[in-house]
């Protein structure tokens, strides 16, 4: 597929309501078991996955050494195992309890706008833009853009401003971004922080997946400017933050693995070699059925190409919420 259609108008038409029906067993239809994973973990117990950040989204000829956000095979192994373990932990939970699981969710939104001055060149965009960007995220996450609905919306709850020269730019990895984080983040697991700022290595954005104890880095970072109406060309319309929240969602890149494996351990993505840039109609690096996914929101096409969500995502998504993120 190309160019999303209409995507602009649907946008501005505002955000789509959408009721999703959609109740889930501990066995979703978007997970593929990492077997070799499970069966190394005697009665399912398994030790948690340090947190990574596996799930970056860069510019084309970015300068960073090293995506902070992709996975071995061994750490997708090791995730895997752990949202099975998790999901028989919740059950028998939810069996003891008498609760249920959940089919639609609102997820909480802080946003955490980092400055080095008053300025705009220094991080001070204005409230248009994150209003704007919520509404790009409950679009995405409904199907209106023409994916899958998701079973998730978004509230914005607050917006922090706060100017730290020495968090800016925020640097992945580093000692000032831990800082940043374990002093700022709020709420329980259940609540999505985003922290707005310039970036360091071209990066557009990086997220954590999630994890049974909760960490002081979870959450979101994402380019300031690469919100809908933002400076960042071909990166302005806020789907790296409809990606990040992926990732904190636990979804992979649509070619993590390449051609080989479980891939994204979703099993209606198409196989994809590698990351897709631009917008590159009719691109097929594997040989499995199905063209490359560049639609989807977790490839690293422009944001004018990507406008879709599958329902195998739809589900996995919802699959960790109830074993990580659900109260």
């Amino acid at each position: 597929m190309g160019l999303r259609p209409n995507l602009l108008t649907r946008r501005a038409a505002g955000v789509a309501s959408t009721t999703l029906a959609l109740l889930l067993s501990t066995a979703a239809v978007g997970v593929v078991p990492a077997a070799s994973a499970f069966s190394a973990a005697p009665g399912g117990a398994c030790a948690e996955p340090a947190d990574s950040h596996a799930n970056a989204r860069v510019k084309p000829g970015a300068a960073a050494t090293h995506e902070p956000n992709e996975l071995t095979a061994k750490q997708v192994r090791e995730r895997d195992a752990d949202l099975a373990a998790a999901l028989r932990e919740r059950a028998n939970f939810r069996a003891g309890a008498g609760a249920t699981t959940l089919a639609t969710v609102t997820i909480p939104v802080v946003v955490h706008v980092i400055q080095e001055n008053s300025t705009r060149a220094g991080g001070n965009i204005p409230d248009s833009l994150i209003t704007s960007q919520i509404s790009v995220l409950n679009q995405a996450y409904a199907g209106g853009t023409g994916g899958a609905a998701t079973a998730f919306a978004f509230r914005l709850d607050k917006i922090n401003r706060v100017t730290n020269p020495s968090w800016y730019p925020i640097v992945d990895g580093s000692s000032a971004e831990r800082s940043m984080k374990s002093s700022l983040r709020v709420g329980g697991k259940n609540t999505l922080n985003i922290y707005l700022g310039e970036l360091s290595d071209d990066l557009l954005g990086w997220a954590t997946f999630p994890q049974r104890k909760l960490s002081s880095s979870d959450g979101v970072v994402v380019l300031n400017e690469s919100l809908p109406g933002g400076t960042a060309t071909n990166y302005n319309q806020g789907d790296t933050g409809t990606h990040e929240v992926g990732h904190w969602l636990n979804l992979y890149h649509t070619f993590q693995g390449g051609c080989g494996g479980s891939g994204d351990s979703v099993s209606d993505t198409p196989a994809e070699a590698s990351a897709a840039f631009e917008c590159p109609t009719g691109r097929n690096t594997c040989s499995a059925t199905g063209l490359d996914p560049i639609t989807n929101f977790m490839d690293y096409t422009y944001d004018s190409c990507m406008y879709q969500f599958t329902p195998g995502q739809a589900s996995r998504m919802l699959t960790a919420w109830n074993a990580y993120r659900a109260a």
